[in-house]
């Protein structure tokens, strides 16, 4: 009987230490996996590794980007045209840029027929200094064929003023000490996604009067548009509208000498187009 009894009793030691150290074992293997888990990157360290300081997303801002924008070529009433356009290539920080503007008026006499009235090519290097908005530096060069050309160092800001109007301002100092002062700035209408109502100003300001170039001293000419585009694709949009212009003080006094008028309104058609 007392064999039998410890027989029964060590039957039930074993089972028991069995189960102890299968507890132990376990409670050592979930430990071991937690310490693990412990020593694997969080998410907030995860993120770090495409912290905008790290290399990779530096390079995002190293590729090269370019585009071309026609953003008038239309012919105006009485035989006049125009042409505005600009290049620029670069990244998303420095551009350098390349604008040129064209204009030329045609006229019933003599004097006014088919006369050029604006010819430049404008060479910049851009600055991103804030969202939206650009400082640039370079250089400006007027083709004149009846006087002589002219050169313009240029410091101009450009950018996105609030409720979202296109603003450029630029200031030109040319070789003789000439100074003038150009205010442009552009606002979209979206009547729907395709049509496109485009009012935009230009003013002009002189430090000097220049008989020859028919510009005069302060306030020199206002030009106002209103265009109405259409956009088969955001790259392709014709435009019908109206184009003011009107000169101011000397300007206008130079005009009046030369039998022209100091004011006009044009209606316009044209394409505007970006690539």
């Amino acid at each position: 009987m007392r064999s039998m009894k410890n027989f029964l009793l060590l039957g039930a030691i074993v089972p028991a230490f069995t189960l102890a150290e299968q507890g132990v074992h376990q409670h050592d293997h979930d430990h071991m996996q937690h310490g693990q888990h412990d020593h694997s990157p969080s998410p907030a360290m995860s993120n770090l590794e495409h912290a905008p300081n790290q290399p990779d997303h530096v390079m995002d801002h190293e590729v090269l980007l370019t585009k071309v924008t026609i953003d008038q070529l239309e012919a105006r009433e009485h035989d006049g045209s125009a042409l505005e356009g600009s290049l620029w290539f670069g990244d998303d920080f420095n551009k350098l840029w390349l604008k040129t503007e064209f204009e030329r008026e045609g006229g019933e006499t003599e004097k006014a027929l088919s006369r050029t009235t604006k010819k430049e090519l404008q060479a910049l290097y851009s600055r991103a200094i804030a969202p939206y908005w650009d400082l640039q530096f370079g250089a400006r060069h007027d083709f004149e064929l009846e006087t002589d050309s002219r050169n313009w160092g240029v410091v101009a800001l450009n950018g996105l003023a609030p409720y979202f109007f296109e603003v450029d301002t630029s200031l030109f100092i040319g070789e003789d000490g000439d100074t003038a002062f150009r205010v442009e700035a552009e606002y979209e209408l979206l009547f729907t996604q395709q049509w496109i109502l485009s009012p935009e100003i230009e003013v002009n300001f002189f430090g000097q009067n220049s008989p020859e170039h028919h510009t005069g001293s302060g306030l020199s000419d206002i030009e106002a548009g209103l265009r109405l585009r259409y956009e088969f694709t955001p790259q392709f949009a014709p435009y019908i509208g109206v184009n003011y212009e009107k000169k101011f003080g000397n300007t206008a006094d130079f005009a009046r000498q030369d039998g022209e008028s100091v004011s006009e309104t044009l209606w316009v058609i044209g394409l505007h187009a970006w690539f």
